[in-house]
Formats: C-alpha cells, structure tokens, sequence
C-alpha cells in the first residue's frame, strides 16, 4: 500500500478518541488514513521565524508523523493574512465588495507555495500519494510537477468555489486555475462548485470538459468531483455521553427557564450571515410579541482572524444589534438573546446543541458547515428539534429535510423559526429521521475513503 502524504495550512496532530480536548472531523479522519498509510501530514508550524531556512521540524503523534516548516512574518502577513483571508477567502464566499487585490499579497501567496514544495519534495517517495487541502494551497502540485514529482496528487477544497463572473474579478485567475489543473483529482463539497469550476474551464480556458467530469487541458487529464465532507459521527454521539455533555445541557435547560431555546454556533465571520440573522430575530420578535417571554436565542461566536479589519467590523455590528434588541424587548429578570464570544468543547456543545428546540444555520455562503450536521446528531431521536438551513450552505445539497431557506430574507428567516418552533412532534421525528440517516452513512471516514480511492485510480 502505497504511502499517503498529506498537506494544509496547519498541522492538526490527532488526539485519543475520548480524550480531553480531542477533535473530531478532518484530523481524526486524515489521522487514521495516515496511520493506515504510514504517511505524514506536512503544513506550517504556527510559528514564525527572522529568517527561512526550510527546516524541517519531524514529530510522531498517536502514530502520526508529522512534518512542519517555520515561515517569516512577511510570509505570514502575505500569504495568510493578506490574499489567503483578504483575497481569496471574500472573493470565493462572493463577497467581491471585501476582497482586496495587492500585488505583494500575490507574490507572498507564490512565494510560500513555493518553500512549501522546496520543503515537501524530498519527503515524498515514488509511489507516495499526496493530498493537499484547501485554499492557501492551491497552486502546491504545480510547484511539485515542477520539482519533478509525478505522484498522484489530489487536492480538496474546503471552501465554496464561486461562478465564473466572480472569479475572473480575481488578478491573474486564469493562472492559478492553469496550476490546479496539475493536480489528478481536484474535490469540492458539492455539486454547485463542481458546476463552477467546469464552467470555468469550458469557457475561460476553452479546456475539453466530459460528461464525468474531467477536465482535459495542454495533455493532461484531471478529474473533478463533489466529495461532501460529514461528522466523525460515533465519536460525536461518544462525546454525548460525557459528564461535559451533560452538565452543559442542564445549564442550558435550568437557564432557560422553559422557554425555547434557539441556537445559532458561528465562527465570527461575515460568511455566516450573523448580522441578517439577528435582525430576522429583530423581526421574529416584532411581528410574534408574545413569543419574547417564551424564547431565548443563544449565539455562540468565537472570534477570529482578530487582526483583519473586516473581522472588528463585524464583531461591532454584532454587539450593537444584540444590544439593541435585548434594550427594547429585556426585562430586569429575562432577555431574548445571549451573545457569547468564546468558543466551547465539542463535549459541551453537543450539551448544548441537544437542549435547543431550534438549530439556527443561516450562512451567506458556506462550502459545507459541519454545525448542521453537529446540531442534528445531537437531537434526542424522541424529541427532537428541528433545523433552520439555509439554503446557500453545501450542507443544503444533502439535507433537504431540514427548514431551508433564503438568509438574505428577515421574513422567510422569521416565519421559518417561527415554524420550527410550533412544529409537531410527529413532523420533527419525521424529519430527524432522514436527516440523521444521511449524516451517519456520509460521515467523515466515508468522505476519506471516497477521496482516497478516487485518487489511487
């Protein structure tokens, strides 16, 4: 069996099931893959340095190698923070209005490309497979085909891969899809981003496109397909059973007061749709006046990317609309919505999740949101609640039982939540049902294996 190298951003070293603290999802998945596979996984260490030197920092982890490199604070400000999250990251969640386009980032985002490639190369033998993960590293297996590496080589990316009259507003765009196309196997979260990115290729680049997905361009052959990322499902409901599971959840019930609880579990980021969520609530509160007594909607926020402007803007706006709603609608003894900006353990959120009649998942644009899925695997199957999806997020292609809607609409958002909550018990089971089915037999590991196979064929 071949070796499986694989390569992002950051290295996420896996942990024990059931240890304090350990992930589910992308790092339990890829940990067994490499375990498997004896392969390592290969990103940035997180730290910076005055000077590149390209060396390598080897460590075994749970029987997982791992391999990181250290980077300069110019890297850092070029490549991460400027066209990876400035760039890249609002062009691709189709906010053109917040991208923006500084030659220096570009160079930057080559440029550590590069050393990871320089850095890469000799680890990887002949008959090594080497999966690259996600949009800062994009143009990684060109710069290995470079080098002089055939492998096979796949790339998935976690994010949404935008139409093509968002992505030619990108500088150079026809150059960065000319690398990917060096790659065997390119993956999306869903058949939206699939469509796009053919699009693309069949009229930017007049590349021949098949029925089955592949792309043939300058002699080479690539395929491209959806492969849907779910929940390492049994060690989430194994979470469940935790004295953290557990006392989280009578926090929330004994807090709550009997009222219905709404939640809404969002990194702070303008993709998530937070601001048109709370003035859905806004208008939730004001057309249902009785209802402010009897819900409570907790939004769980942990911030991020703290040191981009946008990210400040955002988390502002936040506070103001939940001061704002929470001063006319409070009583000394109650108010509608907490708003919290810290982030809490799986253990605790699945608690936390199971206690809310209602899971709030409104993003602008999403490539697939794993909360949705958290958030229904979570639910008592005797009494379960009931999600609110929009309709924009990846994780709509497959849930189509939950409530999907338009989160650019504080009516149809309003009127959803006020569905969810009048929902009859027969309708929720009913829904919960299909929707569970489908997270547990697409989780995570089904998701690697699929990948992994295609890449090896």
């Amino acid at each position: 069996m071949s070796r499986l190298i694989v390569v992002s951003n950051r290295v996420s070293v896996p942990k024990a099931r059931g240890a304090a603290g350990s992930q589910g999802g992308l790092a339990v998945a890829l940990g067994s893959a490499l375990k498997e596979r004896r392969g390592i996984w290969f990103g940035w260490s997180g730290k910076e340095t005055d000077t590149f030197t390209g060396d390598l920092n080897m460590q075994k982890n749970e029987g997982v190698t791992t391999a990181t490199i250290d980077l300069e604070s110019q890297d850092v400000d070029e490549y991460y923070n400027g066209y990876a999250n400035r760039t890249l990251w609002p062009l691709f969640h189709y906010r053109v209005d917040l991208a923006e386009y500084e030659s220096g980032f570009g160079k930057g985002y080559e440029r550590v490309n590069q050393r990871f490639a320089d850095s890469l190369g000799p680890l990887i033998d002949p008959e090594d497979m080497v999966w690259v993960h996600d949009y800062h590293l994009m143009p990684l297996g060109s710069r290995l085909r470079e080098r002089g590496n055939k492998n096979r080589i796949g790339f998935f990316l976690h994010i949404p891969w935008p139409p093509r009259n968002l992505l030619v507003a990108l500088p150079f765009h026809e150059r960065l899809v000319l690398t990917m196309l060096d790659y065997d196997l390119i993956g999306f979260q869903d058949e939206e981003s699939v469509d796009s990115f053919l699009g693309y290729c069949r009229k930017e680049l007049q590349a021949e496109v098949g029925e089955d997905g592949t792309v043939t361009y300058d002699g080479r052959t690539v395929k491209v397909a959806a492969f849907p990322i779910g929940l390492d499902y049994e060690e989430f409901l194994e979470g469940g059973t935790t004295g953290d599971a557990r006392q989280m959840e009578q926090r929330m019930r004994s807090s709550s007061r009997h009222r219905k609880v709404i939640i809404g579990v969002d990194r702070l980021d303008y993709s998530k749709g937070l601001p048109e969520r709370f003035d859905a609530l806004g208008r939730f509160f004001d057309t249902y006046p009785d209802r402010v007594k009897q819900t409570l909607y907790v939004q769980i926020a942990p911030p991020s990317r703290q040191d981009v402007a946008t990210y400040q803007r955002i988390r502002n706006t936040l506070e103001q609309k939940a001061g704002q709603i929470n001063g006319e609608r409070s009583e000394v003894d109650m108010v509608p919505i907490r708003y919290v900006n810290r982030g809490y353990s799986r253990q605790e959120l699945f608690g936390i999740y199971r206690s809310a009649h209602v899971g709030l998942v409104t993003p602008l644009r999403d490539g697939m949101n794993l909360v949705a899925k958290e958030y229904v695997a979570a639910q008592d199957p005797e009494d379960p609640g009931v999600l609110v999806l929009s309709r924009f997020a990846g994780a709509a292609e497959q849930l189509t039982d939950a409530l999907l809607i338009n989160p650019h609409s504080m009516e149809e958002m309003s009127e959803a939540i006020r569905e969810a909550i009048d929902m009859p018990l027969d309708e929720r089971k009913a829904r919960w049902e299909k929707l569970n089915e489908v997270i547990k037999t697409t989780n995570v590991e089904k998701w690697r294996a699929d990948f992994v196979e295609a890449l090896s064929a």
